[in-house]
């Protein structure tokens, strides 16, 4: 027999108060407790606050991690946090895989646990403001930068390392359902980390939130201008920030939603990625020495280690691995309008570690220094476009950090380019508007990181409030 059901009311299942109230913060851009030019030196201050030092160490100093015996992975004596395996890669086009073929190895990063990214917002003077944190990460160039008001794995969280709570982590886990905005899980890096996922959250409260020294409320708008800035908004925040539910003042779009999905679906359909994860001890083209794991050739990246002391940190000192970049990447949109519509240029992006094959990507998104002994033909679609662009064809342009808790100095200078009328574009490419793009932000892993982060910048820098011109 069914259990009856208490008495109940049917709500709107969509809030669209939420979309004006963002837009009203994205246009506002003075905040109550911060103006926007001194967040600069307010992020200075509190690095100056703090004791912050990263120095690199061999991998026999590295406390409670190891490389096991058998299979070589870098692990922690705890099973938790994360580790350093292999990847093994089999990828094919085509219905049948019998389309072009490649097939490599590489260390991944497998971190199993959910992570929780959350944004606390709270309306002052009629205005949404969001609650960011100056956080010190190892790997970030800068040491701190603008981060989500709680981002922390679940070893984190439940204190696995032995260290002080993580603050405000009861609005997030679990989140009031009366104060949900966003609430998504998305992946992180698919050629760094093998199915990894967070769970981004921007939830609202009316609470007296307790002030410490290392956050400040700002609006969207506020972040907006902050976006434009180098290094100064962190990976996590922009991704989060990617989610929010923006009005759509399109009147149309090149491909109808439906012929999009189908667009993707096929996409997806197509690519017979086949990845699994192997010993370390197995992955071939890569050397293990006293201080890194690199390739042979000197490409891609490298994994290291590094001791840590971070005053303001739940544990204030430990020792960790991590992956550096070998140069500086390039991510890009190509963008332009259709019938005054602006679209912006998407790729259909196979990595090893996604967890459903394809996620959309930017036009661009590599490390140039990886294909530069490559013949044009060999190299990425449209890089030389996108390298070579004037700059009056640049709309914007910034460079921005990967996460410093799993990456070392790994930069990516971000662009929005114009692209003519002629552009030829590949299979594997679709035109799409930033609008089309967020409502998939809404659903996990349809969105890539690399692309949440141009999203959160073209979205948060052109969106106002309805009736405005």
């Amino acid at each position: 027999m069914l259990p009856l059901l208490a008495p109940a009311t049917v709500r709107p299942r969509a809030d669209r108060d939420h979309a004006d109230r963002i837009a009203r913060s994205a246009a506002t851009t003075d905040g109550v407790h911060m103006r926007t030019e001194d967040v600069r030196a307010w992020i200075a201050e509190r690095r100056e606050a703090n004791v912050f030092h990263v120095e690199r160490i061999s991998f026999a100093d590295l406390d409670q991690w190891w490389f096991e015996d058998v299979t070589g992975n870098l692990v922690h004596s705890s099973g938790r946090f994360f580790a350093i395996e292999g990847l093994h890669v089999v990828e094919a086009d085509g219905p049948h895989g019998d389309g072009p073929y490649r097939e490599w190895r590489q260390p991944v990063i497998k971190q199993p646990e959910v992570g929780i990214l959350g944004i606390l917002a709270k309306e002052f003077d009629g205005v949404l403001h969001f609650l960011m944190q100056a956080k010190m990460e190892p790997g970030n160039p800068n040491l701190v930068q603008l981060s989500p008001t709680v981002q922390a794995t679940r070893s984190n969280y439940t204190k696995a390392h032995g260290g002080t709570n993580v603050k405000l982590i009861e609005y997030f886990a679990p989140p009031d359902p009366e104060g949900i905005i966003v609430d998504v899980l998305q992946a992180e890096q698919g050629s760094w980390f093998f199915r990894k996922s967070n769970r981004n959250m921007i939830v609202e409260t009316v609470d007296d939130v307790p002030m410490w020294d290392d956050f400040c409320w700002l609006t969207l708008g506020q972040i907006a201008e902050l976006m434009h800035e180098d290094e100064t908004i962190n990976m996590n925040a922009r991704s989060v920030l990617s989610c929010l539910p923006y009005h759509d003042r399109a009147s149309g779009a090149l491909l109808s939603d439906i012929q999009l999905l189908s667009w993707f679906t096929n996409e997806r359909s197509r690519h017979d990625v086949r990845a699994r994860r192997i010993p370390l001890t197995d992955v071939d083209g890569w050397k293990q020495g006293v201080e890194a794991i690199e390739h042979e050739d000197g490409r891609y990246f490298k994994v290291l280690a590094v001791a840590v002391k971070g005053s303001n940190r739940e544990k204030i000192s430990w020792t960790q691995p991590l992956l550096e970049s070998v140069g500086t990447g390039v991510v890009a949109f190509l963008v332009r309008e259709i019938d005054g519509v602006p679209h912006v240029l998407v790729h259909a992006r196979a990595d090893g570690g996604f967890l459903d094959t394809v996620e959309l990507a930017p036009t661009v998104q590599c490390t140039p220094h990886n294909y530069a002994h490559l013949p044009p033909e060999s190299r990425p679609p449209f890089l030389d476009l996108v390298l070579d662009a004037p700059r009056s064809r640049i709309r914007y342009e910034a460079v921005h950090s990967e996460e410093g808790g799993r990456f070392l100095n790994v930069r990516a200078r971000y662009l929005a380019i114009d692209a003519d009328d002629t552009t030829v574009v590949p299979p594997g490419y679709a035109w799409v508007t930033p609008a089309q793009l967020t409502a998939l932000t809404r659903h996990g892993h349809y969105v890539n990181v690399e692309a949440r982060t141009l999203l959160a910048c073209i979205n948060a820098a052109t969106a106002q409030p309805q009736g405005k011109a």
